[in-house]
């Protein structure tokens, strides 16, 4: 994994994405939940190719200020780039940007967790087990 990869994606702000249809405010403008599935599906699919087969990457940290409002209609894009490695090697840092047509929208840092996808499902299934019976008794 090299430090400096980057990631870039475009999509045109729909109706579906702005922030009174996904339920994260009252306003006919491009949500910040939309924005930062942007961001992340970006910095996934930059690194993609250097994982593994059946390794997978998973968001784990989110620091983004949504800094501009952007109607439906207008194109936005998204811009990552590959900033630390950990030690251990599964952790990524990025650096991550958002723009529209009329200039940047949001920036910040995001993390990514490389896992292997069939054990990380796995141990999110097996916590259906693990719940508690309705009334807090078993």
């Amino acid at each position: 994994m090299e430090i400096g990869k980057k990631g870039y994606a475009e999509q045109v702000v729909t109706d579906e994405l702005l922030a009174n249809r996904v339920g994260s405010g009252l306003v006919a403008v491009y949500a910040t939940p939309m924005m930062i599935a942007g961001i992340e599906g970006t910095a996934a699919a930059s690194v993609a190719g250097d994982l593994a087969p059946g390794q997978t990457t998973v968001g784990c940290q989110m620091n983004v200020s949504h800094v501009a409002a952007t109607p439906a209609g207008m194109k936005v894009h998204f811009e990552t780039e590959l900033t630390a490695v950990s030690a251990n090697g599964k952790m990524l840092t990025f650096r991550v940007t958002a723009y529209d047509e009329a200039g940047l929208i949001g920036e910040g840092e995001h993390q990514r967790a490389i896992v292997w996808k069939d054990r990380f499902e796995e141990k999110a299934q097996a916590k259906h087990a693990t719940r508690p019976v309705a009334g807090g008794k078993d």
